[in-house]
């Protein structure tokens, strides 16, 4: 465990609304543009009992579930259930690199399928498309112009925007310049309004999406 914290929820259909945050450690990707790298390594052991005695304390009942990668941690899908037998609704951000067949239905995923600047999209498990509902939420960052045309062509090829209740583009906000790659090609200027408009000219079945937490507080947590 990294983290347990109460704020706003700064992406995706809940944005804007008090949640819980629930920070699990560790993650097998080291995408370019990560905010949470403090989330690979580290944290605290805590039993179930103990995180949700946290949780408890705060008055809401929504909790998102995140890393790192929340599912490299082996005791998740138990945490899930087990939050939601005590009626809390639930997300669960993931990279869409370990599967997700085992989450349980009730759970809205916001799954991040990463392009090729971030340096993982062959890490990108195509599988796990089978066991979205329109109940979850699909992601991806652009970096430039050929990320964005690649995930135009995913949302093409596997008609994602009939698969889920909202894919979401997001320009990209950070770059860990130790990580690129050979052959990295940089942001372009003002790529929040560059991608705005590739989107409004294309007119494609996507939301822009500018994360709230790191407008108000310039924050990658929301606190």
């Amino acid at each position: 465990m990294t983290e347990i914290f109460y704020s706003l929820q700064g992406e995706a259909l809940t944005a804007g609304l008090p949640t819980i945050f629930v920070r699990l450690t560790g993650c097998p990707l080291r995408c370019v543009y990560c905010d949470t790298t403090y989330s690979f390594t580290g944290g605290e052991r805590l039993s179930l009992d103990t995180i949700l005695a946290n949780i408890a304390q705060y008055p809401c009942k929504r909790v998102c579930i995140t890393g790192g990668e929340p599912l490299a941690q082996p005791n998740a899908i138990e945490l899930i259930k087990r939050l939601l037998a005590d009626g809390y609704e639930i997300s669960l951000e993931t990279a869409g690199a370990l599967s997700v067949n085992n989450v349980p239905p009730a759970v809205s995923k916001v799954m991040d399928l990463k392009t090729p600047s971030s340096g993982e999209s062959d890490k990108n498990l195509w599988s796990n498309l089978d066991y979205l509902t329109p109940h979850d939420q699909l992601k991806f960052v652009i970096m430039n112009r050929a990320d964005y045309e690649w995930a135009k062509a995913k949302v093409a090829e596997y008609a994602l925007d009939k698969k889920v209740s909202a894919v979401w583009f997001s320009p990209m906000f950070n770059v860990d310049e130790s990580q690129v790659a050979e052959g990295y090609v940089p942001p372009v200027p003002n790529l929040a309004r560059e991608l705005a408009e590739w989107i409004i000219n294309d007119a494609l079945p996507v939301r822009f999406q500018l994360q709230l937490h790191k407008i108000i507080w310039a924050d990658a947590k929301g606190k």
